[in-house]
């Protein structure tokens, strides 16, 4: 869609949609982003905020809460059953699903992960263990490790088996027997090198992982000073337990520029506010 279209129809939705049918915003809606989308909620006084949400698919609101500020955002989860935010979080990527659920009221978040899969229960209720404002925050288990004994055919055999690469893979990275992080290798390395050669041989142990504890801010300061894509995750013990990936460092960045803006302008998140965004663990041992 050419980005002048995509503006007209996000300004007609803006500036005309109590003139508008149901209908007719639903086909507006169909034609944006789920950013845009967020974008025009964070726009709209409450009332009309509540009636386009409302007129999304469940599968098209999951994504449009992850892109709002985290005051919009708990304004809508607020008014959507269980039932429907388990089934509208269900293909996001963990780290999300946790920012949304994180400030729910405990009984509430435990009604809802009861009803997800026990492997994406797991997956959420690992991130929720980790404070907010740390790497464990951003902590998404979507990650692919490997031992250092397996050849680079059989690595590539293994992707290849994949439906599909987690969003953001550009390395994957590489443990010991205790699932221990020891290194990392690229993934333009591994379909450019002979396969016969081990991941030992050709692995990089030059970049250290982030630390679970970590502030999120002093991630964010990791990825600007080495210009990464990814990184892997450990624990106090070293153990490898998911990977931040650079979307999740540019909301960290976003939401502390918007902090400090909003606070020095004297509004309010409500007023205007751009939106706030923008697991599958699996392992070969």
């Amino acid at each position: 869609m050419e980005i002048n279209e995509q503006e007209n129809n996000l300004n007609q939705l803006l500036e005309n949609s109590s003139g508008l049918s149901e209908d007719e915003i639903k086909i507006l809606l169909k034609k944006l982003s789920s950013s845009e989308i967020a974008h025009a909620l964070e726009s709209s006084p409450p009332k009309q905020r509540k009636l386009l949400f409302s007129l999304l698919e469940t599968n098209e609101e999951g994504d449009v809460l992850a892109d709002l500020g985290e005051e919009i955002q708990q304004e809508l989860v607020s008014n959507i059953s269980n039932e429907e935010l388990a089934e509208a979080v269900k293909e996001l990527e963990p780290d999300e699903t946790v920012d949304i659920l994180q400030n729910l009221p405990e009984d509430r978040m435990n009604s809802i992960l009861s009803k997800m899969s026990h492997r994406d229960r797991k997956r959420i209720e690992i991130g929720l263990t980790y404070p907010e404002n740390t790497a464990g925050g951003l902590l998404n288990t979507d990650v692919i490790s490997v031992r250092p004994s397996h050849s680079i055919e059989v690595v590539i055999n293994y992707l290849r088996d994949q439906k599909e690469l987690p969003d953001n893979t550009d390395k994957i990275f590489v443990v010991n027997k205790e699932d221990e992080y020891i290194g990392e290798i690229a993934i333009s390395k591994i379909i450019t090198c002979k396969p016969n050669l081990t991941v030992r041989e050709i692995m990089s142990t030059s970049s250290n992982p982030i630390l679970v504890s970590q502030d999120d801010k002093e991630v964010a300061t990791i990825f600007e000073r080495n210009d990464i894509i990814s990184s892997a995750v450990v624990d106090e013990s070293g153990k490898l337990i998911g990977r931040i990936t650079v979307d999740d460092v540019l909301d960290v960045i976003r939401e502390d520029a918007d902090q400090n803006f909003l606070g020095m302008a004297g509004v309010a998140e409500d007023t205007f506010a751009p939106p706030g965004r923008a697991a599958r663990a699996e392992f070969f041992g």
